[in-house]
């Protein structure tokens, strides 16, 4: 007789999911013979601490060419991080290897750098030098900063617009920028598009990866990389759209999705700057993180989807995202969660130990209560927050009880800028607001109609702004008495050239919840 170890079939089809890759170590050229510039997709850098951060790129002559145009090879590649942009004063230095099982990306991860100051850093390859990016160091841990200037984006659909918000990250002369998700976009939709990302999903590593490189390939977003260091966080594109742990939009085979997803995964991480503890293992990869500022600001940023309960009452034969209304009443089940238990313990904790002066959390999309049902009834979209309320009210009790000092929730998803009070109980007008929240438009990505968002506005007393109608991101500025929320706008993301205005300005006094129009 077999003893029972307790598994089930999805245990079983989740750990053959998890298995790893084969592979064989690769032999290093010696003498690299790129056939073009092996730096066409860039540089970046990430996640910076006190006394250094994390610097990116990879090797593809031919970023759309299988392998991106390397041979089956490892190539050593040197690296440099200078304190001034001419490389006279060098501060750290170093070689790496690019090899073919990561698609020749290069994660590298200096020390012993100097706490908040400036750095600019390259990379050598055979004969050739990579563009130089910039990029800065946390402040001291203990010390108390007297700004801190973030950029916010999220939803860039190579296909739908070009990316002239971009254009002007690079010049806002940012130290940090943070990127909430859809990174790519599996499929291409939508009207009047700008320039083509081909019709085909990815499904294979292969395929994820000559997505990237194609969504890379943009010199504005580039430019963007470089400029600063990033902080990144995923959605559902960069998968599939509206997955929910290992169940997919179509509610494929779950070991098949998962199959999937730890190639998506992969790519993810070799294309973005991302330390080695974010490495991913199969389908499974943590990116939730927490980031400090010095004293000024403690950032959280958070995971939406890897650990979510499936969707509440989705469409026939269907997973995924629907329109529910207040008949739906699996939405308001107790154990149901965005985040995930383990991952809801961690922030909890983060938040009452954190001693900064703000709490940012970057997340995926809207906290608010978004009712769109204007007079009787209710109509909620079930792949937000709306569709999990009581993870959303065991977080805003959280705020109301005072764990944290000024908490401010930031988000993309939804291809428009909303700006709200957040409070425990959305149907008590008169409650107060214990965090604010600003969401940030897409970057390209096409809106939904305005008449639904203005319904919201209309129907939900605590939002103070909503549209739909513009792309591009925000901008914060933090000191000790204030947060300052900027929400840009290009012109025209038909046009590379666009210009860039400031639709409005909220701000947040310390210690008073809520934003007010500046």
């Amino acid at each position: 007789m077999q003893p029972n170890l307790g598994w089930t079939r999805r245990d079983l089809l989740r750990a053959l999911a998890c298995l790893p890759l084969a592979g064989v170590a690769a032999p290093l050229l010696a003498r690299p013979d790129f056939a073009g510039d092996p730096f066409t997709l860039g540089v970046a850098s990430g996640y910076p601490r006190p006394d250094g951060m994390v610097l990116w790129t990879r090797l593809a002559p031919a970023p759309l060419a299988p392998a991106g145009g390397m041979p089956p090879a490892s190539v050593s590649v040197r690296w440099e991080v200078a304190r001034d942009a001419g490389f006279r004063d060098t501060a750290a230095s170093g070689t790496a290897y690019a090899t073919p099982d990561w698609a020749h990306s290069v994660h590298v991860e200096p020390y012993a750098l100097e706490p908040g100051r400036d750095y600019w850093y390259r990379f050598h390859a055979g004969g050739a030098t990579s563009p130089i990016g910039h990029t800065r160091t946390a402040p001291p841990r203990g010390q108390m900063p007297q700004r801190m200037r973030i950029g916010v984006g999220s939803c860039q659909h190579y296909a739908q617009g070009f990316y002239a918000a971009y254009r002007h990250v690079a010049a806002d002369g940012l130290d940090l920028f943070l990127h909430l998700g859809d990174y790519i976009y599996e499929a291409s939709w939508g009207r009047g598009q700008v320039r083509s990302q081909g019709v085909q999903e990815p499904v294979t590593l292969d395929d994820y990866r000559r997505h990237y490189a194609l969504y890379k390939s943009d010199p504005d977003l580039k430019a963007a990389h470089a400029s600063c260091p990033w902080l990144v966080v995923w959605d559902d594109h960069e998968v599939d759209n509206d997955y929910a742990d290992d169940i997919s939009q179509d509610d494929d085979e779950p070991a098949w999705f998962l199959a999937r997803r730890a190639a998506a995964y992969r790519a993810y991480y070799e294309h973005m700057p991302l330390p080695r503890a974010m490495v991913p293992f199969g389908p499974h990869m943590r990116i939730h993180t927490r980031l400090d500022y010095g004293r000024l600001a403690t950032l959280h940023m958070l995971d939406d989807r890897q650990y979510r309960s499936p969707q509440p009452c989705p469409k026939p034969g269907r997973a995924g995202a629907n329109f529910i209304t207040d008949q739906c009443t699996s939405r308001l089940s107790p154990e149901a969660t965005l985040l995930g238990e383990r991952q809801e313990r961690w922030l909890a904790a983060g938040l009452r130990g954190s001693g900064a002066r703000w709490n940012l959390l970057g997340q995926q999309t809207l906290m608010a209560q978004a009712d769109g049902q204007e007079g009787q009834g209710e109509l909620f979209y079930s792949d937000g927050w709306d569709g999990y309320p009581a993870a959303r009210r065991r977080l805003l009790d959280l705020f109301a009880e005072g764990v944290c000092a000024n908490p401010v929730v930031l988000g993309g998803d939804v291809h428009s800028f909303w700006v709200t009070d957040l409070k425990p109980d959305f149907a008590d007008e008169r409650a107060r607001a214990v965090a604010s929240e600003f969401v940030g438009t897409s970057i390209s990505s096409q809106p939904p109609p305005e008449a639904r968002i203005q319904a919201v506005l209309r129907e939900n007393r605590h939002i103070h702004y909503a549209t739909g109608e513009h792309r591009g991101y925000l901008r914060l500025s933090l000191t000790p008495a204030r947060l300052t929320a900027e929400l840009r706008a290009v012109t025209d993301v038909r046009r590379r050239d666009a210009h860039c205005e400031t639709l409005a300005s909220f701000i947040v006094e310390d210690g008073i919840a809520g934003p007010k129009r500046a």
